[in-house]
Protein backbone atom coordinates (compact mmCIF):
# COMPACT_ATOMS: atom_id res chain seq x y z
CA UNK A 1 0.00 0.00 0.00
CA UNK A 2 2.99 2.27 -0.48
CA UNK A 3 1.23 4.09 -3.33
CA UNK A 4 -1.87 4.84 -1.23
CA UNK A 5 -2.22 8.53 -0.37
CA UNK A 6 -4.77 10.20 1.90
CA UNK A 7 -5.26 13.93 1.51
CA UNK A 8 -7.81 16.70 1.84
CA UNK A 9 -10.33 16.70 -1.00
CA UNK A 10 -10.80 19.64 -3.31
CA UNK A 11 -14.33 20.79 -4.13
CA UNK A 12 -14.57 18.93 -7.45
CA UNK A 13 -13.43 15.73 -5.75
CA UNK A 14 -16.42 15.82 -3.44
CA UNK A 15 -18.46 14.84 -6.49
CA UNK A 16 -16.65 11.48 -6.32
CA UNK A 17 -17.89 10.98 -2.76
CA UNK A 18 -21.43 11.89 -3.81
CA UNK A 19 -21.22 9.38 -6.67
CA UNK A 20 -20.09 6.62 -4.30
CA UNK A 21 -22.99 7.47 -1.98
CA UNK A 22 -25.37 7.15 -4.93
CA UNK A 23 -23.94 3.71 -5.70
CA UNK A 24 -24.50 2.69 -2.08
CA UNK A 25 -28.17 3.61 -2.39
CA UNK A 26 -27.94 6.49 0.08
CA UNK A 27 -29.79 8.84 -2.29
CA UNK A 28 -28.01 12.16 -1.63
CA UNK A 29 -29.50 15.46 -2.74
CA UNK A 30 -28.78 16.75 -6.22
CA UNK A 31 -27.17 19.92 -4.90
CA UNK A 32 -25.70 18.87 -1.55
CA UNK A 33 -22.03 19.12 -2.47
CA UNK A 34 -21.54 22.89 -2.47
CA UNK A 35 -23.27 23.30 0.88
CA UNK A 36 -21.34 20.42 2.42
CA UNK A 37 -18.02 21.76 1.19
CA UNK A 38 -18.57 25.33 2.38
CA UNK A 39 -19.39 24.02 5.87
CA UNK A 40 -15.78 22.87 6.31
CA UNK A 41 -13.54 22.94 3.20
CA UNK A 42 -10.90 20.89 5.01
CA UNK A 43 -13.40 18.34 6.26
CA UNK A 44 -13.38 15.84 3.37
CA UNK A 45 -10.63 13.29 2.81
CA UNK A 46 -9.82 11.24 -0.26
CA UNK A 47 -7.89 7.99 -0.48
CA UNK A 48 -5.97 7.63 -3.74
CA UNK A 49 -4.21 4.54 -5.07
CA UNK A 50 -1.80 5.21 -7.92
CA UNK A 51 -3.33 8.73 -8.01
CA UNK A 52 -6.83 7.32 -8.57
CA UNK A 53 -9.55 7.95 -5.93
CA UNK A 54 -10.78 4.74 -4.31
CA UNK A 55 -12.06 5.90 -0.89
CA UNK A 56 -13.58 8.89 0.84
CA UNK A 57 -14.76 10.09 4.23
CA UNK A 58 -16.01 13.34 5.74
CA UNK A 59 -14.64 14.62 9.05
CA UNK A 60 -16.45 17.93 9.35
CA UNK A 61 -15.66 20.18 12.30
CA UNK A 62 -18.26 22.53 13.73
CA UNK A 63 -16.51 25.23 15.69
CA UNK A 64 -13.65 22.99 16.74
CA UNK A 65 -15.74 21.22 19.37
CA UNK A 66 -18.22 18.95 17.58
CA UNK A 67 -17.40 16.83 14.57
CA UNK A 68 -19.39 14.57 12.29
CA UNK A 69 -18.18 11.65 10.22
CA UNK A 70 -19.95 10.55 7.06
CA UNK A 71 -19.30 9.46 3.49
CA UNK A 72 -17.17 6.58 4.79
CA UNK A 73 -16.97 4.57 1.58
CA UNK A 74 -14.37 2.43 -0.18
CA UNK A 75 -15.01 1.32 -3.74
CA UNK A 76 -16.21 -2.30 -3.55
CA UNK A 77 -13.27 -3.80 -5.43
CA UNK A 78 -10.80 -2.33 -2.90
CA UNK A 79 -12.55 -3.38 0.31
CA UNK A 80 -10.95 -5.71 2.81
CA UNK A 81 -7.43 -4.55 1.94
CA UNK A 82 -6.82 -2.00 4.69
CA UNK A 83 -7.57 1.15 2.71
CA UNK A 84 -10.73 1.90 4.65
CA UNK A 85 -9.22 1.75 8.13
CA UNK A 86 -6.42 4.08 7.06
CA UNK A 87 -8.76 6.80 5.89
CA UNK A 88 -10.93 6.21 8.97
CA UNK A 89 -7.90 6.75 11.22
CA UNK A 90 -7.06 9.96 9.34
CA UNK A 91 -10.60 11.26 9.89
CA UNK A 92 -10.50 10.44 13.59
CA UNK A 93 -7.11 12.15 13.89
CA UNK A 94 -8.47 15.28 12.24
CA UNK A 95 -11.32 15.43 14.76
CA UNK A 96 -9.21 14.64 17.81
CA UNK A 97 -10.52 16.55 20.82
CA UNK A 98 -14.04 16.84 19.39
CA UNK A 99 -17.17 15.08 20.47
CA UNK A 100 -17.73 13.12 17.24
CA UNK A 101 -21.07 11.95 15.93
CA UNK A 102 -22.04 9.69 13.07
CA UNK A 103 -24.98 7.89 11.54
CA UNK A 104 -23.49 4.48 10.83
CA UNK A 105 -25.00 1.45 9.18
CA UNK A 106 -26.10 -0.91 11.92
CA UNK A 107 -23.83 -3.74 10.72
CA UNK A 108 -20.77 -1.60 11.49
CA UNK A 109 -21.95 -0.56 14.94
CA UNK A 110 -19.61 -2.98 16.75
CA UNK A 111 -16.63 -1.61 14.82
CA UNK A 112 -17.56 1.95 15.78
CA UNK A 113 -17.73 0.88 19.42
CA UNK A 114 -14.12 -0.27 19.10
CA UNK A 115 -13.25 3.28 18.01
CA UNK A 116 -14.86 4.75 21.11
CA UNK A 117 -18.38 5.46 19.87
CA UNK A 118 -21.46 4.83 21.99
CA UNK A 119 -24.98 4.24 20.70
CA UNK A 120 -27.43 7.08 21.40
CA UNK A 121 -30.47 5.88 19.41
CA UNK A 122 -31.47 4.72 15.98
CA UNK A 123 -32.44 7.03 13.13
CA UNK A 124 -34.89 5.45 10.70
CA UNK A 125 -35.57 6.43 7.09
CA UNK A 126 -39.19 6.25 5.98
CA UNK A 127 -40.50 6.47 2.43
CA UNK A 128 -43.90 7.66 1.29
CA UNK A 129 -45.43 9.44 -1.67
CA UNK A 130 -46.39 13.05 -2.18
CA UNK A 131 -50.18 13.13 -1.98
CA UNK A 132 -50.77 16.77 -2.84
CA UNK A 133 -52.70 17.11 0.42
CA UNK A 134 -52.03 20.25 2.43
CA UNK A 135 -53.54 21.70 5.60
CA UNK A 136 -54.72 25.27 5.74
CA UNK A 137 -52.21 26.97 7.98
CA UNK A 138 -51.88 30.73 8.19
CA UNK A 139 -48.88 30.36 10.48
CA UNK A 140 -46.67 28.93 7.70
CA UNK A 141 -44.34 31.30 5.84
CA UNK A 142 -41.43 30.88 3.42
CA UNK A 143 -38.27 30.12 5.36
CA UNK A 144 -36.39 32.86 3.52
CA UNK A 145 -38.58 35.46 5.26
CA UNK A 146 -37.34 34.39 8.70
CA UNK A 147 -34.47 36.27 10.33
CA UNK A 148 -31.30 34.23 9.91
CA UNK A 149 -30.35 34.96 13.52
CA UNK A 150 -33.71 33.62 14.67
CA UNK A 151 -33.24 30.53 12.53
CA UNK A 152 -29.78 29.82 13.96
CA UNK A 153 -31.04 30.33 17.48
CA UNK A 154 -33.94 27.91 16.95
CA UNK A 155 -31.77 25.36 15.16
CA UNK A 156 -29.44 25.27 18.17
CA UNK A 157 -32.10 23.27 20.06
CA UNK A 158 -31.54 20.37 17.69
CA UNK A 159 -27.81 20.42 16.93
CA UNK A 160 -24.89 20.21 19.37
CA UNK A 161 -23.39 23.55 18.34
CA UNK A 162 -23.92 26.51 16.05
CA UNK A 163 -23.76 25.71 12.33
CA UNK A 164 -24.28 29.06 10.61
CA UNK A 165 -22.17 28.27 7.56
CA UNK A 166 -24.07 25.07 6.91
CA UNK A 167 -27.47 26.72 7.36
CA UNK A 168 -26.64 29.53 4.96
CA UNK A 169 -26.02 26.98 2.24
CA UNK A 170 -28.82 24.60 3.19
CA UNK A 171 -31.51 27.28 3.15
CA UNK A 172 -30.43 28.41 -0.32
CA UNK A 173 -30.19 25.04 -2.06
CA UNK A 174 -31.45 24.92 -5.65
CA UNK A 175 -34.54 22.77 -6.16
CA UNK A 176 -35.41 23.04 -2.48
CA UNK A 177 -38.22 24.65 -0.50
CA UNK A 178 -38.08 25.84 3.10
CA UNK A 179 -41.11 26.51 5.29
CA UNK A 180 -41.30 28.00 8.77
CA UNK A 181 -44.04 28.19 11.36
CA UNK A 182 -44.51 31.53 13.10
CA UNK A 183 -46.90 31.92 16.01
CA UNK A 184 -47.12 35.02 18.21
CA UNK A 185 -44.12 36.39 16.31
CA UNK A 186 -41.99 33.42 17.40
CA UNK A 187 -40.39 30.74 15.26
CA UNK A 188 -41.84 27.40 16.39
CA UNK A 189 -40.82 25.06 13.60
CA UNK A 190 -39.19 24.77 10.21
CA UNK A 191 -38.47 22.27 7.51
CA UNK A 192 -36.74 21.91 4.15
CA UNK A 193 -37.49 19.58 1.25
CA UNK A 194 -34.89 19.07 -1.46
CA UNK A 195 -34.67 17.12 -4.66
CA UNK A 196 -32.58 13.95 -4.51
CA UNK A 197 -31.45 11.30 -6.98
CA UNK A 198 -34.71 9.57 -6.23
CA UNK A 199 -37.63 11.72 -5.21
CA UNK A 200 -37.29 14.24 -2.39
CA UNK A 201 -36.05 14.28 1.19
CA UNK A 202 -37.47 16.35 4.00
CA UNK A 203 -34.77 17.42 6.41
CA UNK A 204 -34.62 19.00 8.78
CA UNK A 205 -38.10 18.95 10.26
CA UNK A 206 -38.04 20.63 13.66
CA UNK A 207 -41.19 21.64 15.50
CA UNK A 208 -42.50 22.61 18.92
CA UNK A 209 -45.56 20.37 18.56
CA UNK A 210 -46.66 17.32 16.53
CA UNK A 211 -49.44 19.40 14.98
CA UNK A 212 -47.03 22.01 13.66
CA UNK A 213 -44.72 19.26 12.43
CA UNK A 214 -47.55 17.68 10.47
CA UNK A 215 -48.60 20.98 8.91
CA UNK A 216 -45.03 21.67 7.76
CA UNK A 217 -44.66 18.07 6.55
CA UNK A 218 -47.84 18.24 4.49
CA UNK A 219 -47.03 21.68 3.08
CA UNK A 220 -43.58 20.52 1.97
CA UNK A 221 -44.96 17.27 0.55
CA UNK A 222 -47.64 19.11 -1.41
CA UNK A 223 -45.02 21.43 -2.94
CA UNK A 224 -43.59 18.66 -5.19
CA UNK A 225 -45.13 16.55 -7.92
CA UNK A 226 -47.90 14.27 -6.71
CA UNK A 227 -46.81 10.64 -6.33
CA UNK A 228 -43.12 11.58 -6.07
CA UNK A 229 -41.23 9.50 -3.49
CA UNK A 230 -40.80 11.38 -0.20
CA UNK A 231 -38.21 10.39 2.41
CA UNK A 232 -38.02 11.42 6.07
CA UNK A 233 -35.33 10.35 8.56
CA UNK A 234 -36.55 10.34 12.15
CA UNK A 235 -35.06 9.49 15.56
CA UNK A 236 -36.79 6.34 16.76
CA UNK A 237 -36.99 7.78 20.27
CA UNK A 238 -39.47 10.46 19.10
CA UNK A 239 -42.78 8.59 19.40
CA UNK A 240 -44.73 11.50 17.90
CA UNK A 241 -42.55 11.30 14.79
CA UNK A 242 -43.28 7.58 14.53
CA UNK A 243 -46.98 8.38 14.76
CA UNK A 244 -46.60 10.97 11.99
CA UNK A 245 -45.03 8.57 9.49
CA UNK A 246 -47.47 5.82 10.37
CA UNK A 247 -50.44 8.16 9.95
CA UNK A 248 -49.26 9.00 6.44
CA UNK A 249 -48.54 5.36 5.58
CA UNK A 250 -44.80 5.76 5.16
CA UNK A 251 -42.69 2.61 5.18
CA UNK A 252 -39.37 1.95 6.88
CA UNK A 253 -36.60 1.48 4.31
CA UNK A 254 -33.30 2.04 6.12
CA UNK A 255 -31.86 2.69 9.55
CA UNK A 256 -28.66 3.99 11.09
CA UNK A 257 -27.04 3.99 14.50
CA UNK A 258 -26.57 7.55 15.81
CA UNK A 259 -23.45 7.35 17.91
CA UNK A 260 -21.11 9.74 19.72
CA UNK A 261 -17.61 9.44 21.16
CA UNK A 262 -18.34 11.57 24.23
CA UNK A 263 -21.49 12.36 26.17
CA UNK A 264 -24.67 12.32 24.12
CA UNK A 265 -25.57 15.96 23.37
CA UNK A 266 -28.65 17.32 25.08
CA UNK A 267 -30.91 17.80 22.07
CA UNK A 268 -34.68 18.32 21.89
CA UNK A 269 -35.21 14.93 20.21
CA UNK A 270 -38.90 14.99 21.21
CA UNK A 271 -39.25 17.97 18.86
CA UNK A 272 -36.92 16.57 16.20
CA UNK A 273 -39.21 15.12 13.53
CA UNK A 274 -36.66 14.94 10.72
CA UNK A 275 -32.87 14.62 10.74
CA UNK A 276 -31.15 17.19 8.53
CA UNK A 277 -28.76 14.78 6.81
CA UNK A 278 -27.02 11.50 7.65
CA UNK A 279 -23.84 12.88 6.05
CA UNK A 280 -23.30 16.00 8.17
CA UNK A 281 -25.63 15.56 11.11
Amino acid sequence: MSNYEIRTAQRHELDFAIALAVNEGWNPGLHDADCFYQTDPDGFLMGLLEDQPIACISAVSYGGTFGFIGFYIVKPEYRGQGYGIQIWDAAMKRLAGHNIGLDGVVEQQSNYVKSGFQLAYRNIRYEGVASGLSLSANHLVPLKTVSFDDLCRYDRNFFPTQRESFLRGWTQLPEAIGIASIEHNQLCGYGVIRRCRQGYKIGPLFSDTPEIAESIFLHLSSSVDTDSPIFLDIPEVNTAAIELVNKHQMKKVFETARMYTLKQPSLAVNRLFGVTTFELG
